[in-house]
């Protein structure tokens, strides 16, 4: 169990997802998110941001870009203090800022790497840069005391999440492990359903779910969805969150105020508050 680290959630961006993916009649804006861990040994940064693309590409998704200088200026942080990378996977939407820090490690699953450079994955300019400086990761690692890379493949083979360890509780960087946290919300009650003996049919989940479940999260954040996953509230005990938000028009979290029940908690990226009980010093 390591020291308490801070996470700050960093807006980079959107994207329009077309209906055609969605799996319903509207296109759908989803954030763009990254996250800076500060830990005993050096900034960590999990994805990069929205890299650039062809015009096909632009004109699918119509990006919307925030500088990752930008974003990290506002949490008063440059490039130069990042002293690793994580991206969950190689989309152009998770690995865009990546060239902006050549020679700092980047730890990817080798079988993601292998993919993004086998074509037709992403774009070239974003994997194989001057300074590019790959930590290929087979499987699981501790890649810092208390800091876990956990495989959790699905959106794409080599797709996978970060683990904090802490004594207040353990936070999951899940990337696109799943799109939404009510996904994942369902996915952990299928789980806990099949685990309880009901009865099949059930719902198939994830694998690595069993793995996720042995760090027993206390929160789980995801790259396109601001809501965050709790685990839901148990008699007697209450979750609190801590912080002030100074975003225009965010509903605001002062104080240490109470979570309902829900899974998961509606948040806004931005100028937010540093991520519940972890202060960014």
């Amino acid at each position: 169990m390591g020291k308490n680290m801070a996470v700050r959630r960093l807006d980079l961006g959107y994207f329009i997802r077309p209906a055609s993916e969605t799996g319903g009649p509207q296109p759908r804006v989803e954030p763009v998110l990254a996250y800076l861990v500060q830990h005993d040994q050096g900034v960590i940064l999990f994805d990069t941001g929205i890299g650039g693309a062809d015009p096909e590409t632009e004109a699918h998704y119509r990006p919307r870009r925030r500088a990752l200088q930008d974003a990290l200026s506002a949490s008063g942080v440059a490039l130069d203090d990042i002293s690793m990378v994580v991206n969950c996977h190689l989309h152009f939407d998770h690995c865009g800022g990546n060239p902006l820090l050549g020679g700092k490690p980047i730890l990817v699953q080798d079988v993601e790497l292998a993919t993004a450079r086998g074509g037709n994955y992403t774009f070239d300019e974003l994997i194989d840069f001057p300074g590019a400086t790959y930590e290929e990761v087979a499987g699981e690692t501790e890649v810092r005391p208390g800091v876990w890379i956990i495989p959790t493949p699905g959106h794409t083979q080599g797709h996978q999440s970060l683990v904090l360890r802490q004594s207040d509780g353990t936070v999951v960087l899940a990337g696109q492990a799943h799109d939404f946290a009510s996904h994942f919300a369902s996915d952990q009650l299928a789980r806990h359903a099949a685990l309880q003996g009901v009865e099949q049919p059930l719902p198939p989940y994830q694998h690595w779910l069993d793995r996720l479940a042995d760090f027993d999260p206390r929160r789980v954040l995801f790259a396109h969805d601001c809501s965050v996953w709790e685990p839901p509230q148990t008699k007697g005990h209450s979750t609190r969150l801590s912080g002030t938000c100074h975003t225009p028009n965010c509903p605001h979290i002062s104080g240490t105020t109470p979570v309902s029940a829900s899974q998961t908690r509606r948040s806004t990226p931005g100028h937010g508050p540093a991520l519940p009980t972890l202060n960014w010093d």
